[in-house]
């Protein structure tokens, strides 16, 4: 690991973008503690810590509940992108135009998303200021007028698009992916203190049983180290298809291999589906602070992961959205269309359409078992506190180390990526 890191610190633009990254999240960590003002965020303490509020403090770093510039954190982003995709599949031609031109669409979808990112960031953002005053017993807002909710509204709303452009900004010119190194930024920094009031919980409620709590915790970073090492084997698993290429010149052939990830979505599918709950949960917080039966009170259950309603709701969208950007990420008809512009095949199937079906049917069964690791990882640690009333620690839950390990091995690929490519470089000026 030292020696990675000695190796990656030795290339002068690897050095540059890694120091570019930790200076944006550092701008990140400062900004979810500018406190947003006519807010008392006290309040919050009791509120933050549960359900949907907790995993939205959570991927925040703790800006929710300071109720800080960044309190929204990305989610706005997220939920914008998701509808902008879905919108691609043939449901407004235009978009499905944009998304077969390449870079110059790519472009234009990025434009309507934040635009559309903009709209859901301020409407989720008076929702959640509206619906948490009324759940904190109107002590969160001071003045709690009009005019206070769409002015906290629209600095909040700034606050997401900063944090948005700032992952962007990472992108372009640190390493990895900049929204997700945000997310996963956010979780780290709520670790600490959550291992903290984990503790602490597990010991005021030891009693005479202080050696069999010691056990069970114990047994949780048992747990998490074989999670975390799954995640790992499952993240760079892969399916290799054998691919033959034909000379046409010599009549010569040669075989490489076509990877497809087992996971191929990667950490996407727990994003999304996580984000996805924010937004029906900010309008019901909007319409019904406070649910106390009837249908409200029950899809405040289905919301909420932590709820045996909701663990059953969030996987039904883990498994969908591992199918749907599984599809995307790999694209079955363009890599139909390269492999067949390259004069390539794969044995026993034919070139074209027959292709596209084929490696659209292996990454159905890939992501099948894709959506099963996700799921599990996901849930066990919910299960687990249902089970032997283990407080569910958001930033230590399966969500949590699903994107933690993901991003990690992707950004890791990266710099391993650009030290490769630097290494040619200098082979090539020599």
């Amino acid at each position: 690991m030292f020696t990675f890191i000695k190796t990656a610190f030795s290339s002068r633009d690897v050095r540059r973008r890694i120091l570019f990254t930790l200076f944006i999240l550092a701008l990140f960590r400062l900004g979810s503690h500018i406190p947003m003002p006519g807010v008392n965020a006290k309040v919050l303490d009791s509120l933050a810590s549960n359900g949907l509020l907790g995993l939205l403090n959570t991927f925040g770093g703790g800006a929710l509940g300071r109720y800080s510039l960044f309190a929204m954190g990305v989610s706005p982003y997220i939920t914008a992108s998701i509808i902008v995709q879905l919108l691609q599949m043939d449901i407004i031609p235009k978009f499905t135009e944009w998304a077969k031109q390449g870079e110059v669409g790519r472009r234009k979808l990025n434009q309507w998303t934040i635009y559309l990112a903009i709209m859901i960031g301020y409407i989720q953002s008076a929702g959640l200021s509206y619906g948490l005053n009324q759940m904190s017993g109107l002590g969160l807002i001071k003045d709690p007028q009009p005019s206070t909710y769409l002015t906290i509204a629209l600095v909040l709303t700034a606050g997401s698009m900063l944090l948005v452009w700032l992952g962007e900004q990472i992108t372009r010119k640190g390493i990895g992916n900049g929204i997700s190194i945000l997310i996963m930024a956010g979780i780290l920094a709520q670790v600490p203190q959550e291992i903290v009031a984990f503790v602490n919980t597990m010991l005021i409620n030891a009693g005479d049983k202080l050696g069999v709590n010691i056990l069970i915790g114990l047994g949780i970073i048992l747990a998490l180290m074989i999670m975390t090492t799954i995640v790992v084997i499952m993240e760079r698993a892969q399916r290799r298809i054998p691919i033959h290429h034909s000379k046409k010149v010599s009549g010569a052939r040669h075989m490489a291999h076509l990877p497809l990830k087992i996971n191929s979505a990667g950490v996407i599918p727990v994003i999304f589906a996580t984000s996805f709950l924010t937004t029906p949960q900010t309008i019901m917080g909007l319409i019904n602070p406070n649910p106390d039966g009837g249908m409200m009170e029950f899809f405040s259950k289905v919301l909420n992961i932590q709820h045996p309603y909701g663990a059953i709701f969030y996987t039904i969208l883990l498994i969908a959205f591992t199918f749907f950007y599984s599809l995307i990420q790999v694209n079955p008809e363009k890599v139909a269309e390269n492999l067949q512009k390259q004069a390539a095949y794969i044995p026993s199937v034919r070139p074209g359409k027959d292709t596209e079906d084929y490696i659209t049917r292996l990454i159905n069964r890939l992501s099948g078992v894709g959506s099963i690791y996700l799921t599990v990882i996901a849930l066990l640690p919910i299960v687990v506190s249902f089970i032997w009333k283990v407080p569910a620690n958001i930033a230590l839950s399966g969500t949590s180390l699903l994107i933690v390990v993901g991003v990690a091995i992707e950004t890791a690929k990266q710099i391993e990526g650009r030290m490769i490519k630097r290494r040619y470089q200098g082979f090539l000026n020599l």
